[in-house]
């Protein structure tokens, strides 16, 4: 089975560290309710999308790590140097949930249209595959963000994929200038409205319509931020709901 309608989860969440070492980590609450929404018929299948990385051998190893003893089906799509698996398509769309990694969203939009992932993702969210992401892995779904893609100060990226027609800022309260910046690009019009997630915040969005944002701790919130006719930007809180 699949979700029954067009599902993304969009968000600033990622693996739990165990604290016993950088990449020793544990899945996050995210993941049981992508797998939820996926409706699967039996183990999950859960592949992992590295590419913002470059495919980093060290994001790989949190991956595997991290369900090494949970009940899930994993695999991973590398595009680094060359596609891991014979078919992408088929593989894609034969799993339950696709999660993106973070790291550049500028370098995963590029190799993605290279390797015609775009058009591929495009087939598994319609045919109920549940698309998630953390960072860049949220961003890249939108039309566009703020982004550390192109150096150490924040940029607007735009040419997202646009399955949600909406912008996304992500990391909203651990960074000093993601919030200023995002609603400075919603001002002037380079960025739409959109949503942005604090960390440890995602949003689940059904086709294109927002259904609710999602929490794995405390005080951590989600964000409409609109501009008015006057050119004001107003930020519209959402309380998530705790995982």
């Amino acid at each position: 089975m699949t979700a029954d309608a067009p599902t993304i989860l969009a968000t600033s969440i990622g693996f739990a560290p165990r604290n016993r070492n950088e990449i020793d980590c544990e899945p996050g609450p995210i993941f049981p309710y992508a797998f939820e929404l996926a409706r699967p018929s039996a183990r999950p299948r859960l592949c992992f999308v590295g590419t913002a990385s470059g495919d980093a051998i060290t994001y790989l190893t949190t991956f595997y790590g991290a369900f090494a003893a949970h009940d899930v089906q994993t695999s991973h799509l590398a595009l680094f140097g060359m596609p891991n698996v014979e078919d992408v398509r088929a593989h894609l769309l034969s799993q339950d949930v696709i999660w993106v990694g973070g790291g550049s969203t500028a370098n995963l939009l590029a190799v993605w249209r290279v390797h015609g992932l775009d058009r591929i993702l495009r087939e598994c969210w319609e045919a109920g595959v549940v698309l998630g992401g953390v960072s860049a892995g949220s961003i890249c779904w939108h039309d566009g963000g703020t982004t550390d893609s192109f150096g150490p100060q924040l940029a607007p990226i735009t040419g997202g994929l646009g399955f949600l027609p909406y912008s996304n800022g992500v990391h909203y309260d651990a960074e000093e200038r993601r919030r200023p910046l995002f609603h400075e690009l919603i001002g002037n019009g380079t960025l739409g409205a959109g949503f942005a997630t604090d960390n440890g915040v995602g949003v689940h969005y059904r086709g294109t319509e927002f259904i609710e944002a999602v929490a794995d701790r405390p005080d951590a919130f989600a964000y409409r931020v609109e501009r008015g006719a006057d050119g004001s930007v107003s930020e519209t809180r959402i309380v998530p709901r705790r995982l």
